[in-house]
């Protein structure tokens, strides 16, 4: 007879949960992202994030350091030297918190991180043939990507 106590969820495949375990913005806020308020995400960005979150978010949203480095401006070489638990300026983890909100809508736009990342990687017409990773370099780019983004969600040519 099977014990009441045990949980069905360790039967169940974790492919169920791949949704949960992947977040851009749970990396970079924690646990507790799934009720934060931008107001939230205000504060974070004042109090810094960790080069640690930075370097773990790379790695997820399969950006090279280089590559992430250019979107914080902030130099390679620099990131490298922070420690692990160094607290990165607020104009640097406001683009990262940027950065992981817009690859969370691009997944959600896309169907997955795979095409996401190959859509943001690749020139489009939509934004002048620019690659939009290459964009991301400013605030502007950031709301071009953004529109563009929108645009394919509700079924504009983009």
């Amino acid at each position: 007879m099977k014990n009441k106590t045990e949980t069905p969820s360790a039967k169940e495949p974790v492919a169920a949960y791949a949704s949960l375990v992947y977040n851009p913005m749970s990396v970079i806020f924690g646990a507790g992202y799934a009720n934060a308020t931008d107001f939230d995400l205000l504060v974070l960005a004042r109090k810094g994030i960790s080069k640690k979150a930075l370097t773990t978010l790379a790695k997820q949203i399969a950006l090279t350091l280089e590559e992430i480095a250019k979107v914080l401006h902030i130099s390679e070489r620099t990131l490298q030297r922070y420690e692990p638990t160094t607290l990165v300026k607020t104009e640097y983890a406001d683009r990262a918190i940027e950065l992981a909100r817009l690859y969370e809508r691009g997944i959600d736009v896309l169907g997955s991180q795979e095409a996401f990342n190959s859509w943001l990687k690749t020139p489009n017409y939509a934004l002048g043939n620019e690659i939009p990773l290459h964009l991301l370099d400013t605030h502007i780019g950031f709301t071009m990507v953004f529109d563009v983004l929108g645009r394919i969600e509700h079924g504009i040519f983009s």
